[in-house]
């Protein structure tokens, strides 16, 4: 089977999926390069209100294919870089749903969404250190963003595996669910998202991502979007909102 990115939208939610199974699920040049503009593409469809990353069968990313670095490493990883900030840059909810491995460029993608929801006996690791490779300054910072100096070097000096208990424990993930209960969960926690207001979400991840110069973009996004006299509307009224403020706005 080669290499290949899936999606499907459904319910609002759109999933991608990683599928290279002869190799976990590593990730290729040519996927790489395919990561970007599918995101533009799902960023673009207002049918999308949220994605779900994750990999196919029981992996959800080993890493970088390794057969890549043989040639030029720093194209490699700079690949790996731009889609790590595609998928960080993408203006609505992301959740990686993980299973098995995810290391290297796994974990770089998995770090890059905005939440991670893990299944019990996933293995979680980041290990340019057993390759000689100097990890991107990005991934660092936004590994100590999610698990703070002490672990990210635990992380990055020994490239040692830690499974989805110290996962949790650290920040790394968001819930750990049973065995057979992850996508149920990615997929009710997905609708849950697909519902609330997408201009409260968006307006969110720029402030909580450190952005400090939008504050008057939001503010008049929020003044004209009617997403605020909806909410409150729906309340009073004991109904579910109809919120049409979208990221093209």
């Amino acid at each position: 089977m080669e290499p290949r990115l899936l999606h499907t939208v459904t319910d609002a939610v759109a999933t991608v999926v990683i599928e290279y199974p002869a190799k976990r699920n590593a990730m290729t040049a040519a996927m790489w390069r395919a990561l970007p503009p599918l995101l533009d593409a799902l960023a673009a469809d207002p049918a999308v209100r949220a994605l779900v990353l994750t990999g196919a069968g029981g992996t959800f990313c080993a890493g970088a294919d390794i057969s890549t670095l043989r040639g030029s490493p720093r194209e490699a990883q700079e690949l790996a870089v731009a889609a790590e900030e595609a998928l960080a840059a993408f203006p609505k909810p992301t959740l990686a749903a993980v299973r098995g491995h995810c290391v290297g460029g796994g974990a770089q993608l998995a770090a890059a969404c905005d939440l991670r929801f893990a299944e019990e006996g996933a293995l979680f690791g980041v290990t340019p250190a057993k390759l000689g490779i100097v990890y991107p300054a990005s991934a660092t910072r936004r590994l100590v963003s999610l698990v703070g100096p002490a672990t990210a070097k635990y992380l990055l000096f020994s490239g040692e595996l830690i499974d989805s208990a110290r996962a949790l424990r650290t920040g790394l993930v968001d819930e750990v669910l049973p065995d057979g209960e992850l996508d149920k969960r990615a997929a009710e926690f997905t609708r849950v998202l697909a519902s609330r207001s997408l201009l409260t979400q968006a307006a969110a991840k720029e402030f909580a991502d450190g952005r400090t110069d939008r504050d008057g973009h939001w503010a008049a996004q929020a003044r004209d979007s009617g997403d605020t006299a909806e909410g409150v509307a729906a309340f009073l009224e004991r109904r579910a909102p109809r919120f049409t403020w979208s990221a093209s706005e």
